[in-house]
């Protein structure tokens, strides 16, 4: 499955987040998802056309049967061979909710992904980060996926 990707992300750089950052950069792309392991996973491989700096990402998503969630695990050649920390969740209801802890500029974080608006050929992801543990988030990516 094939999709454009349109969104905006705070700011040029990750050092950007957390600091209340209200500059929006807008973007788009495309985004090539498949299923693996005979449904039991997918992936995904994304290229994003930020101003003066293409992104490449690929996500990795497996199914835990016995807990009935979902693992992600992310992988961007600003960071060739390093995994990112994962989020786990789940969708109730027409939401995906995905959690995990990671670190920012050295600091223990919350990160947060969100899918929402999903129809059969249309959805939105979002990512925030809370620096107190989930008490407070700040939004700073999200892209809309449209099925080609």
């Amino acid at each position: 499955r094939s999709f454009h990707v349109t969104g905006v992300q705070t700011c040029a750089l990750p050092i950007w987040r957390l600091v209340d950052c209200r500059d929006w950069i807008k973007f788009d792309g495309c985004c090539a998802a498949r299923r693996i392991l005979g449904g039991w996973g997918n992936s995904d491989e994304s290229e994003v056309n930020f101003p003066g700096d293409p992104y490449r990402a690929m996500t990795l998503r497996t199914w835990d049967p016995v807990r009935r969630k979902w693992t992600l695990y992310q992988l961007d050649r600003r960071r060739p061979g390093k995994l990112g920390a994962p989020v786990r969740g789940g969708f109730d209801k027409g939401l995906g909710v995905f959690l995990g802890d990671d670190r920012h500029e050295g600091r223990p974080i919350r990160v947060r992904c969100l899918w929402s608006r999903i129809t059969e050929n249309s959805a939105r992801w979002e990512q925030a980060f809370s620096p107190d543990r989930g008490i407070s988030w700040e939004t700073n990516w999200y892209m809309d996926f449209t099925r080609l």
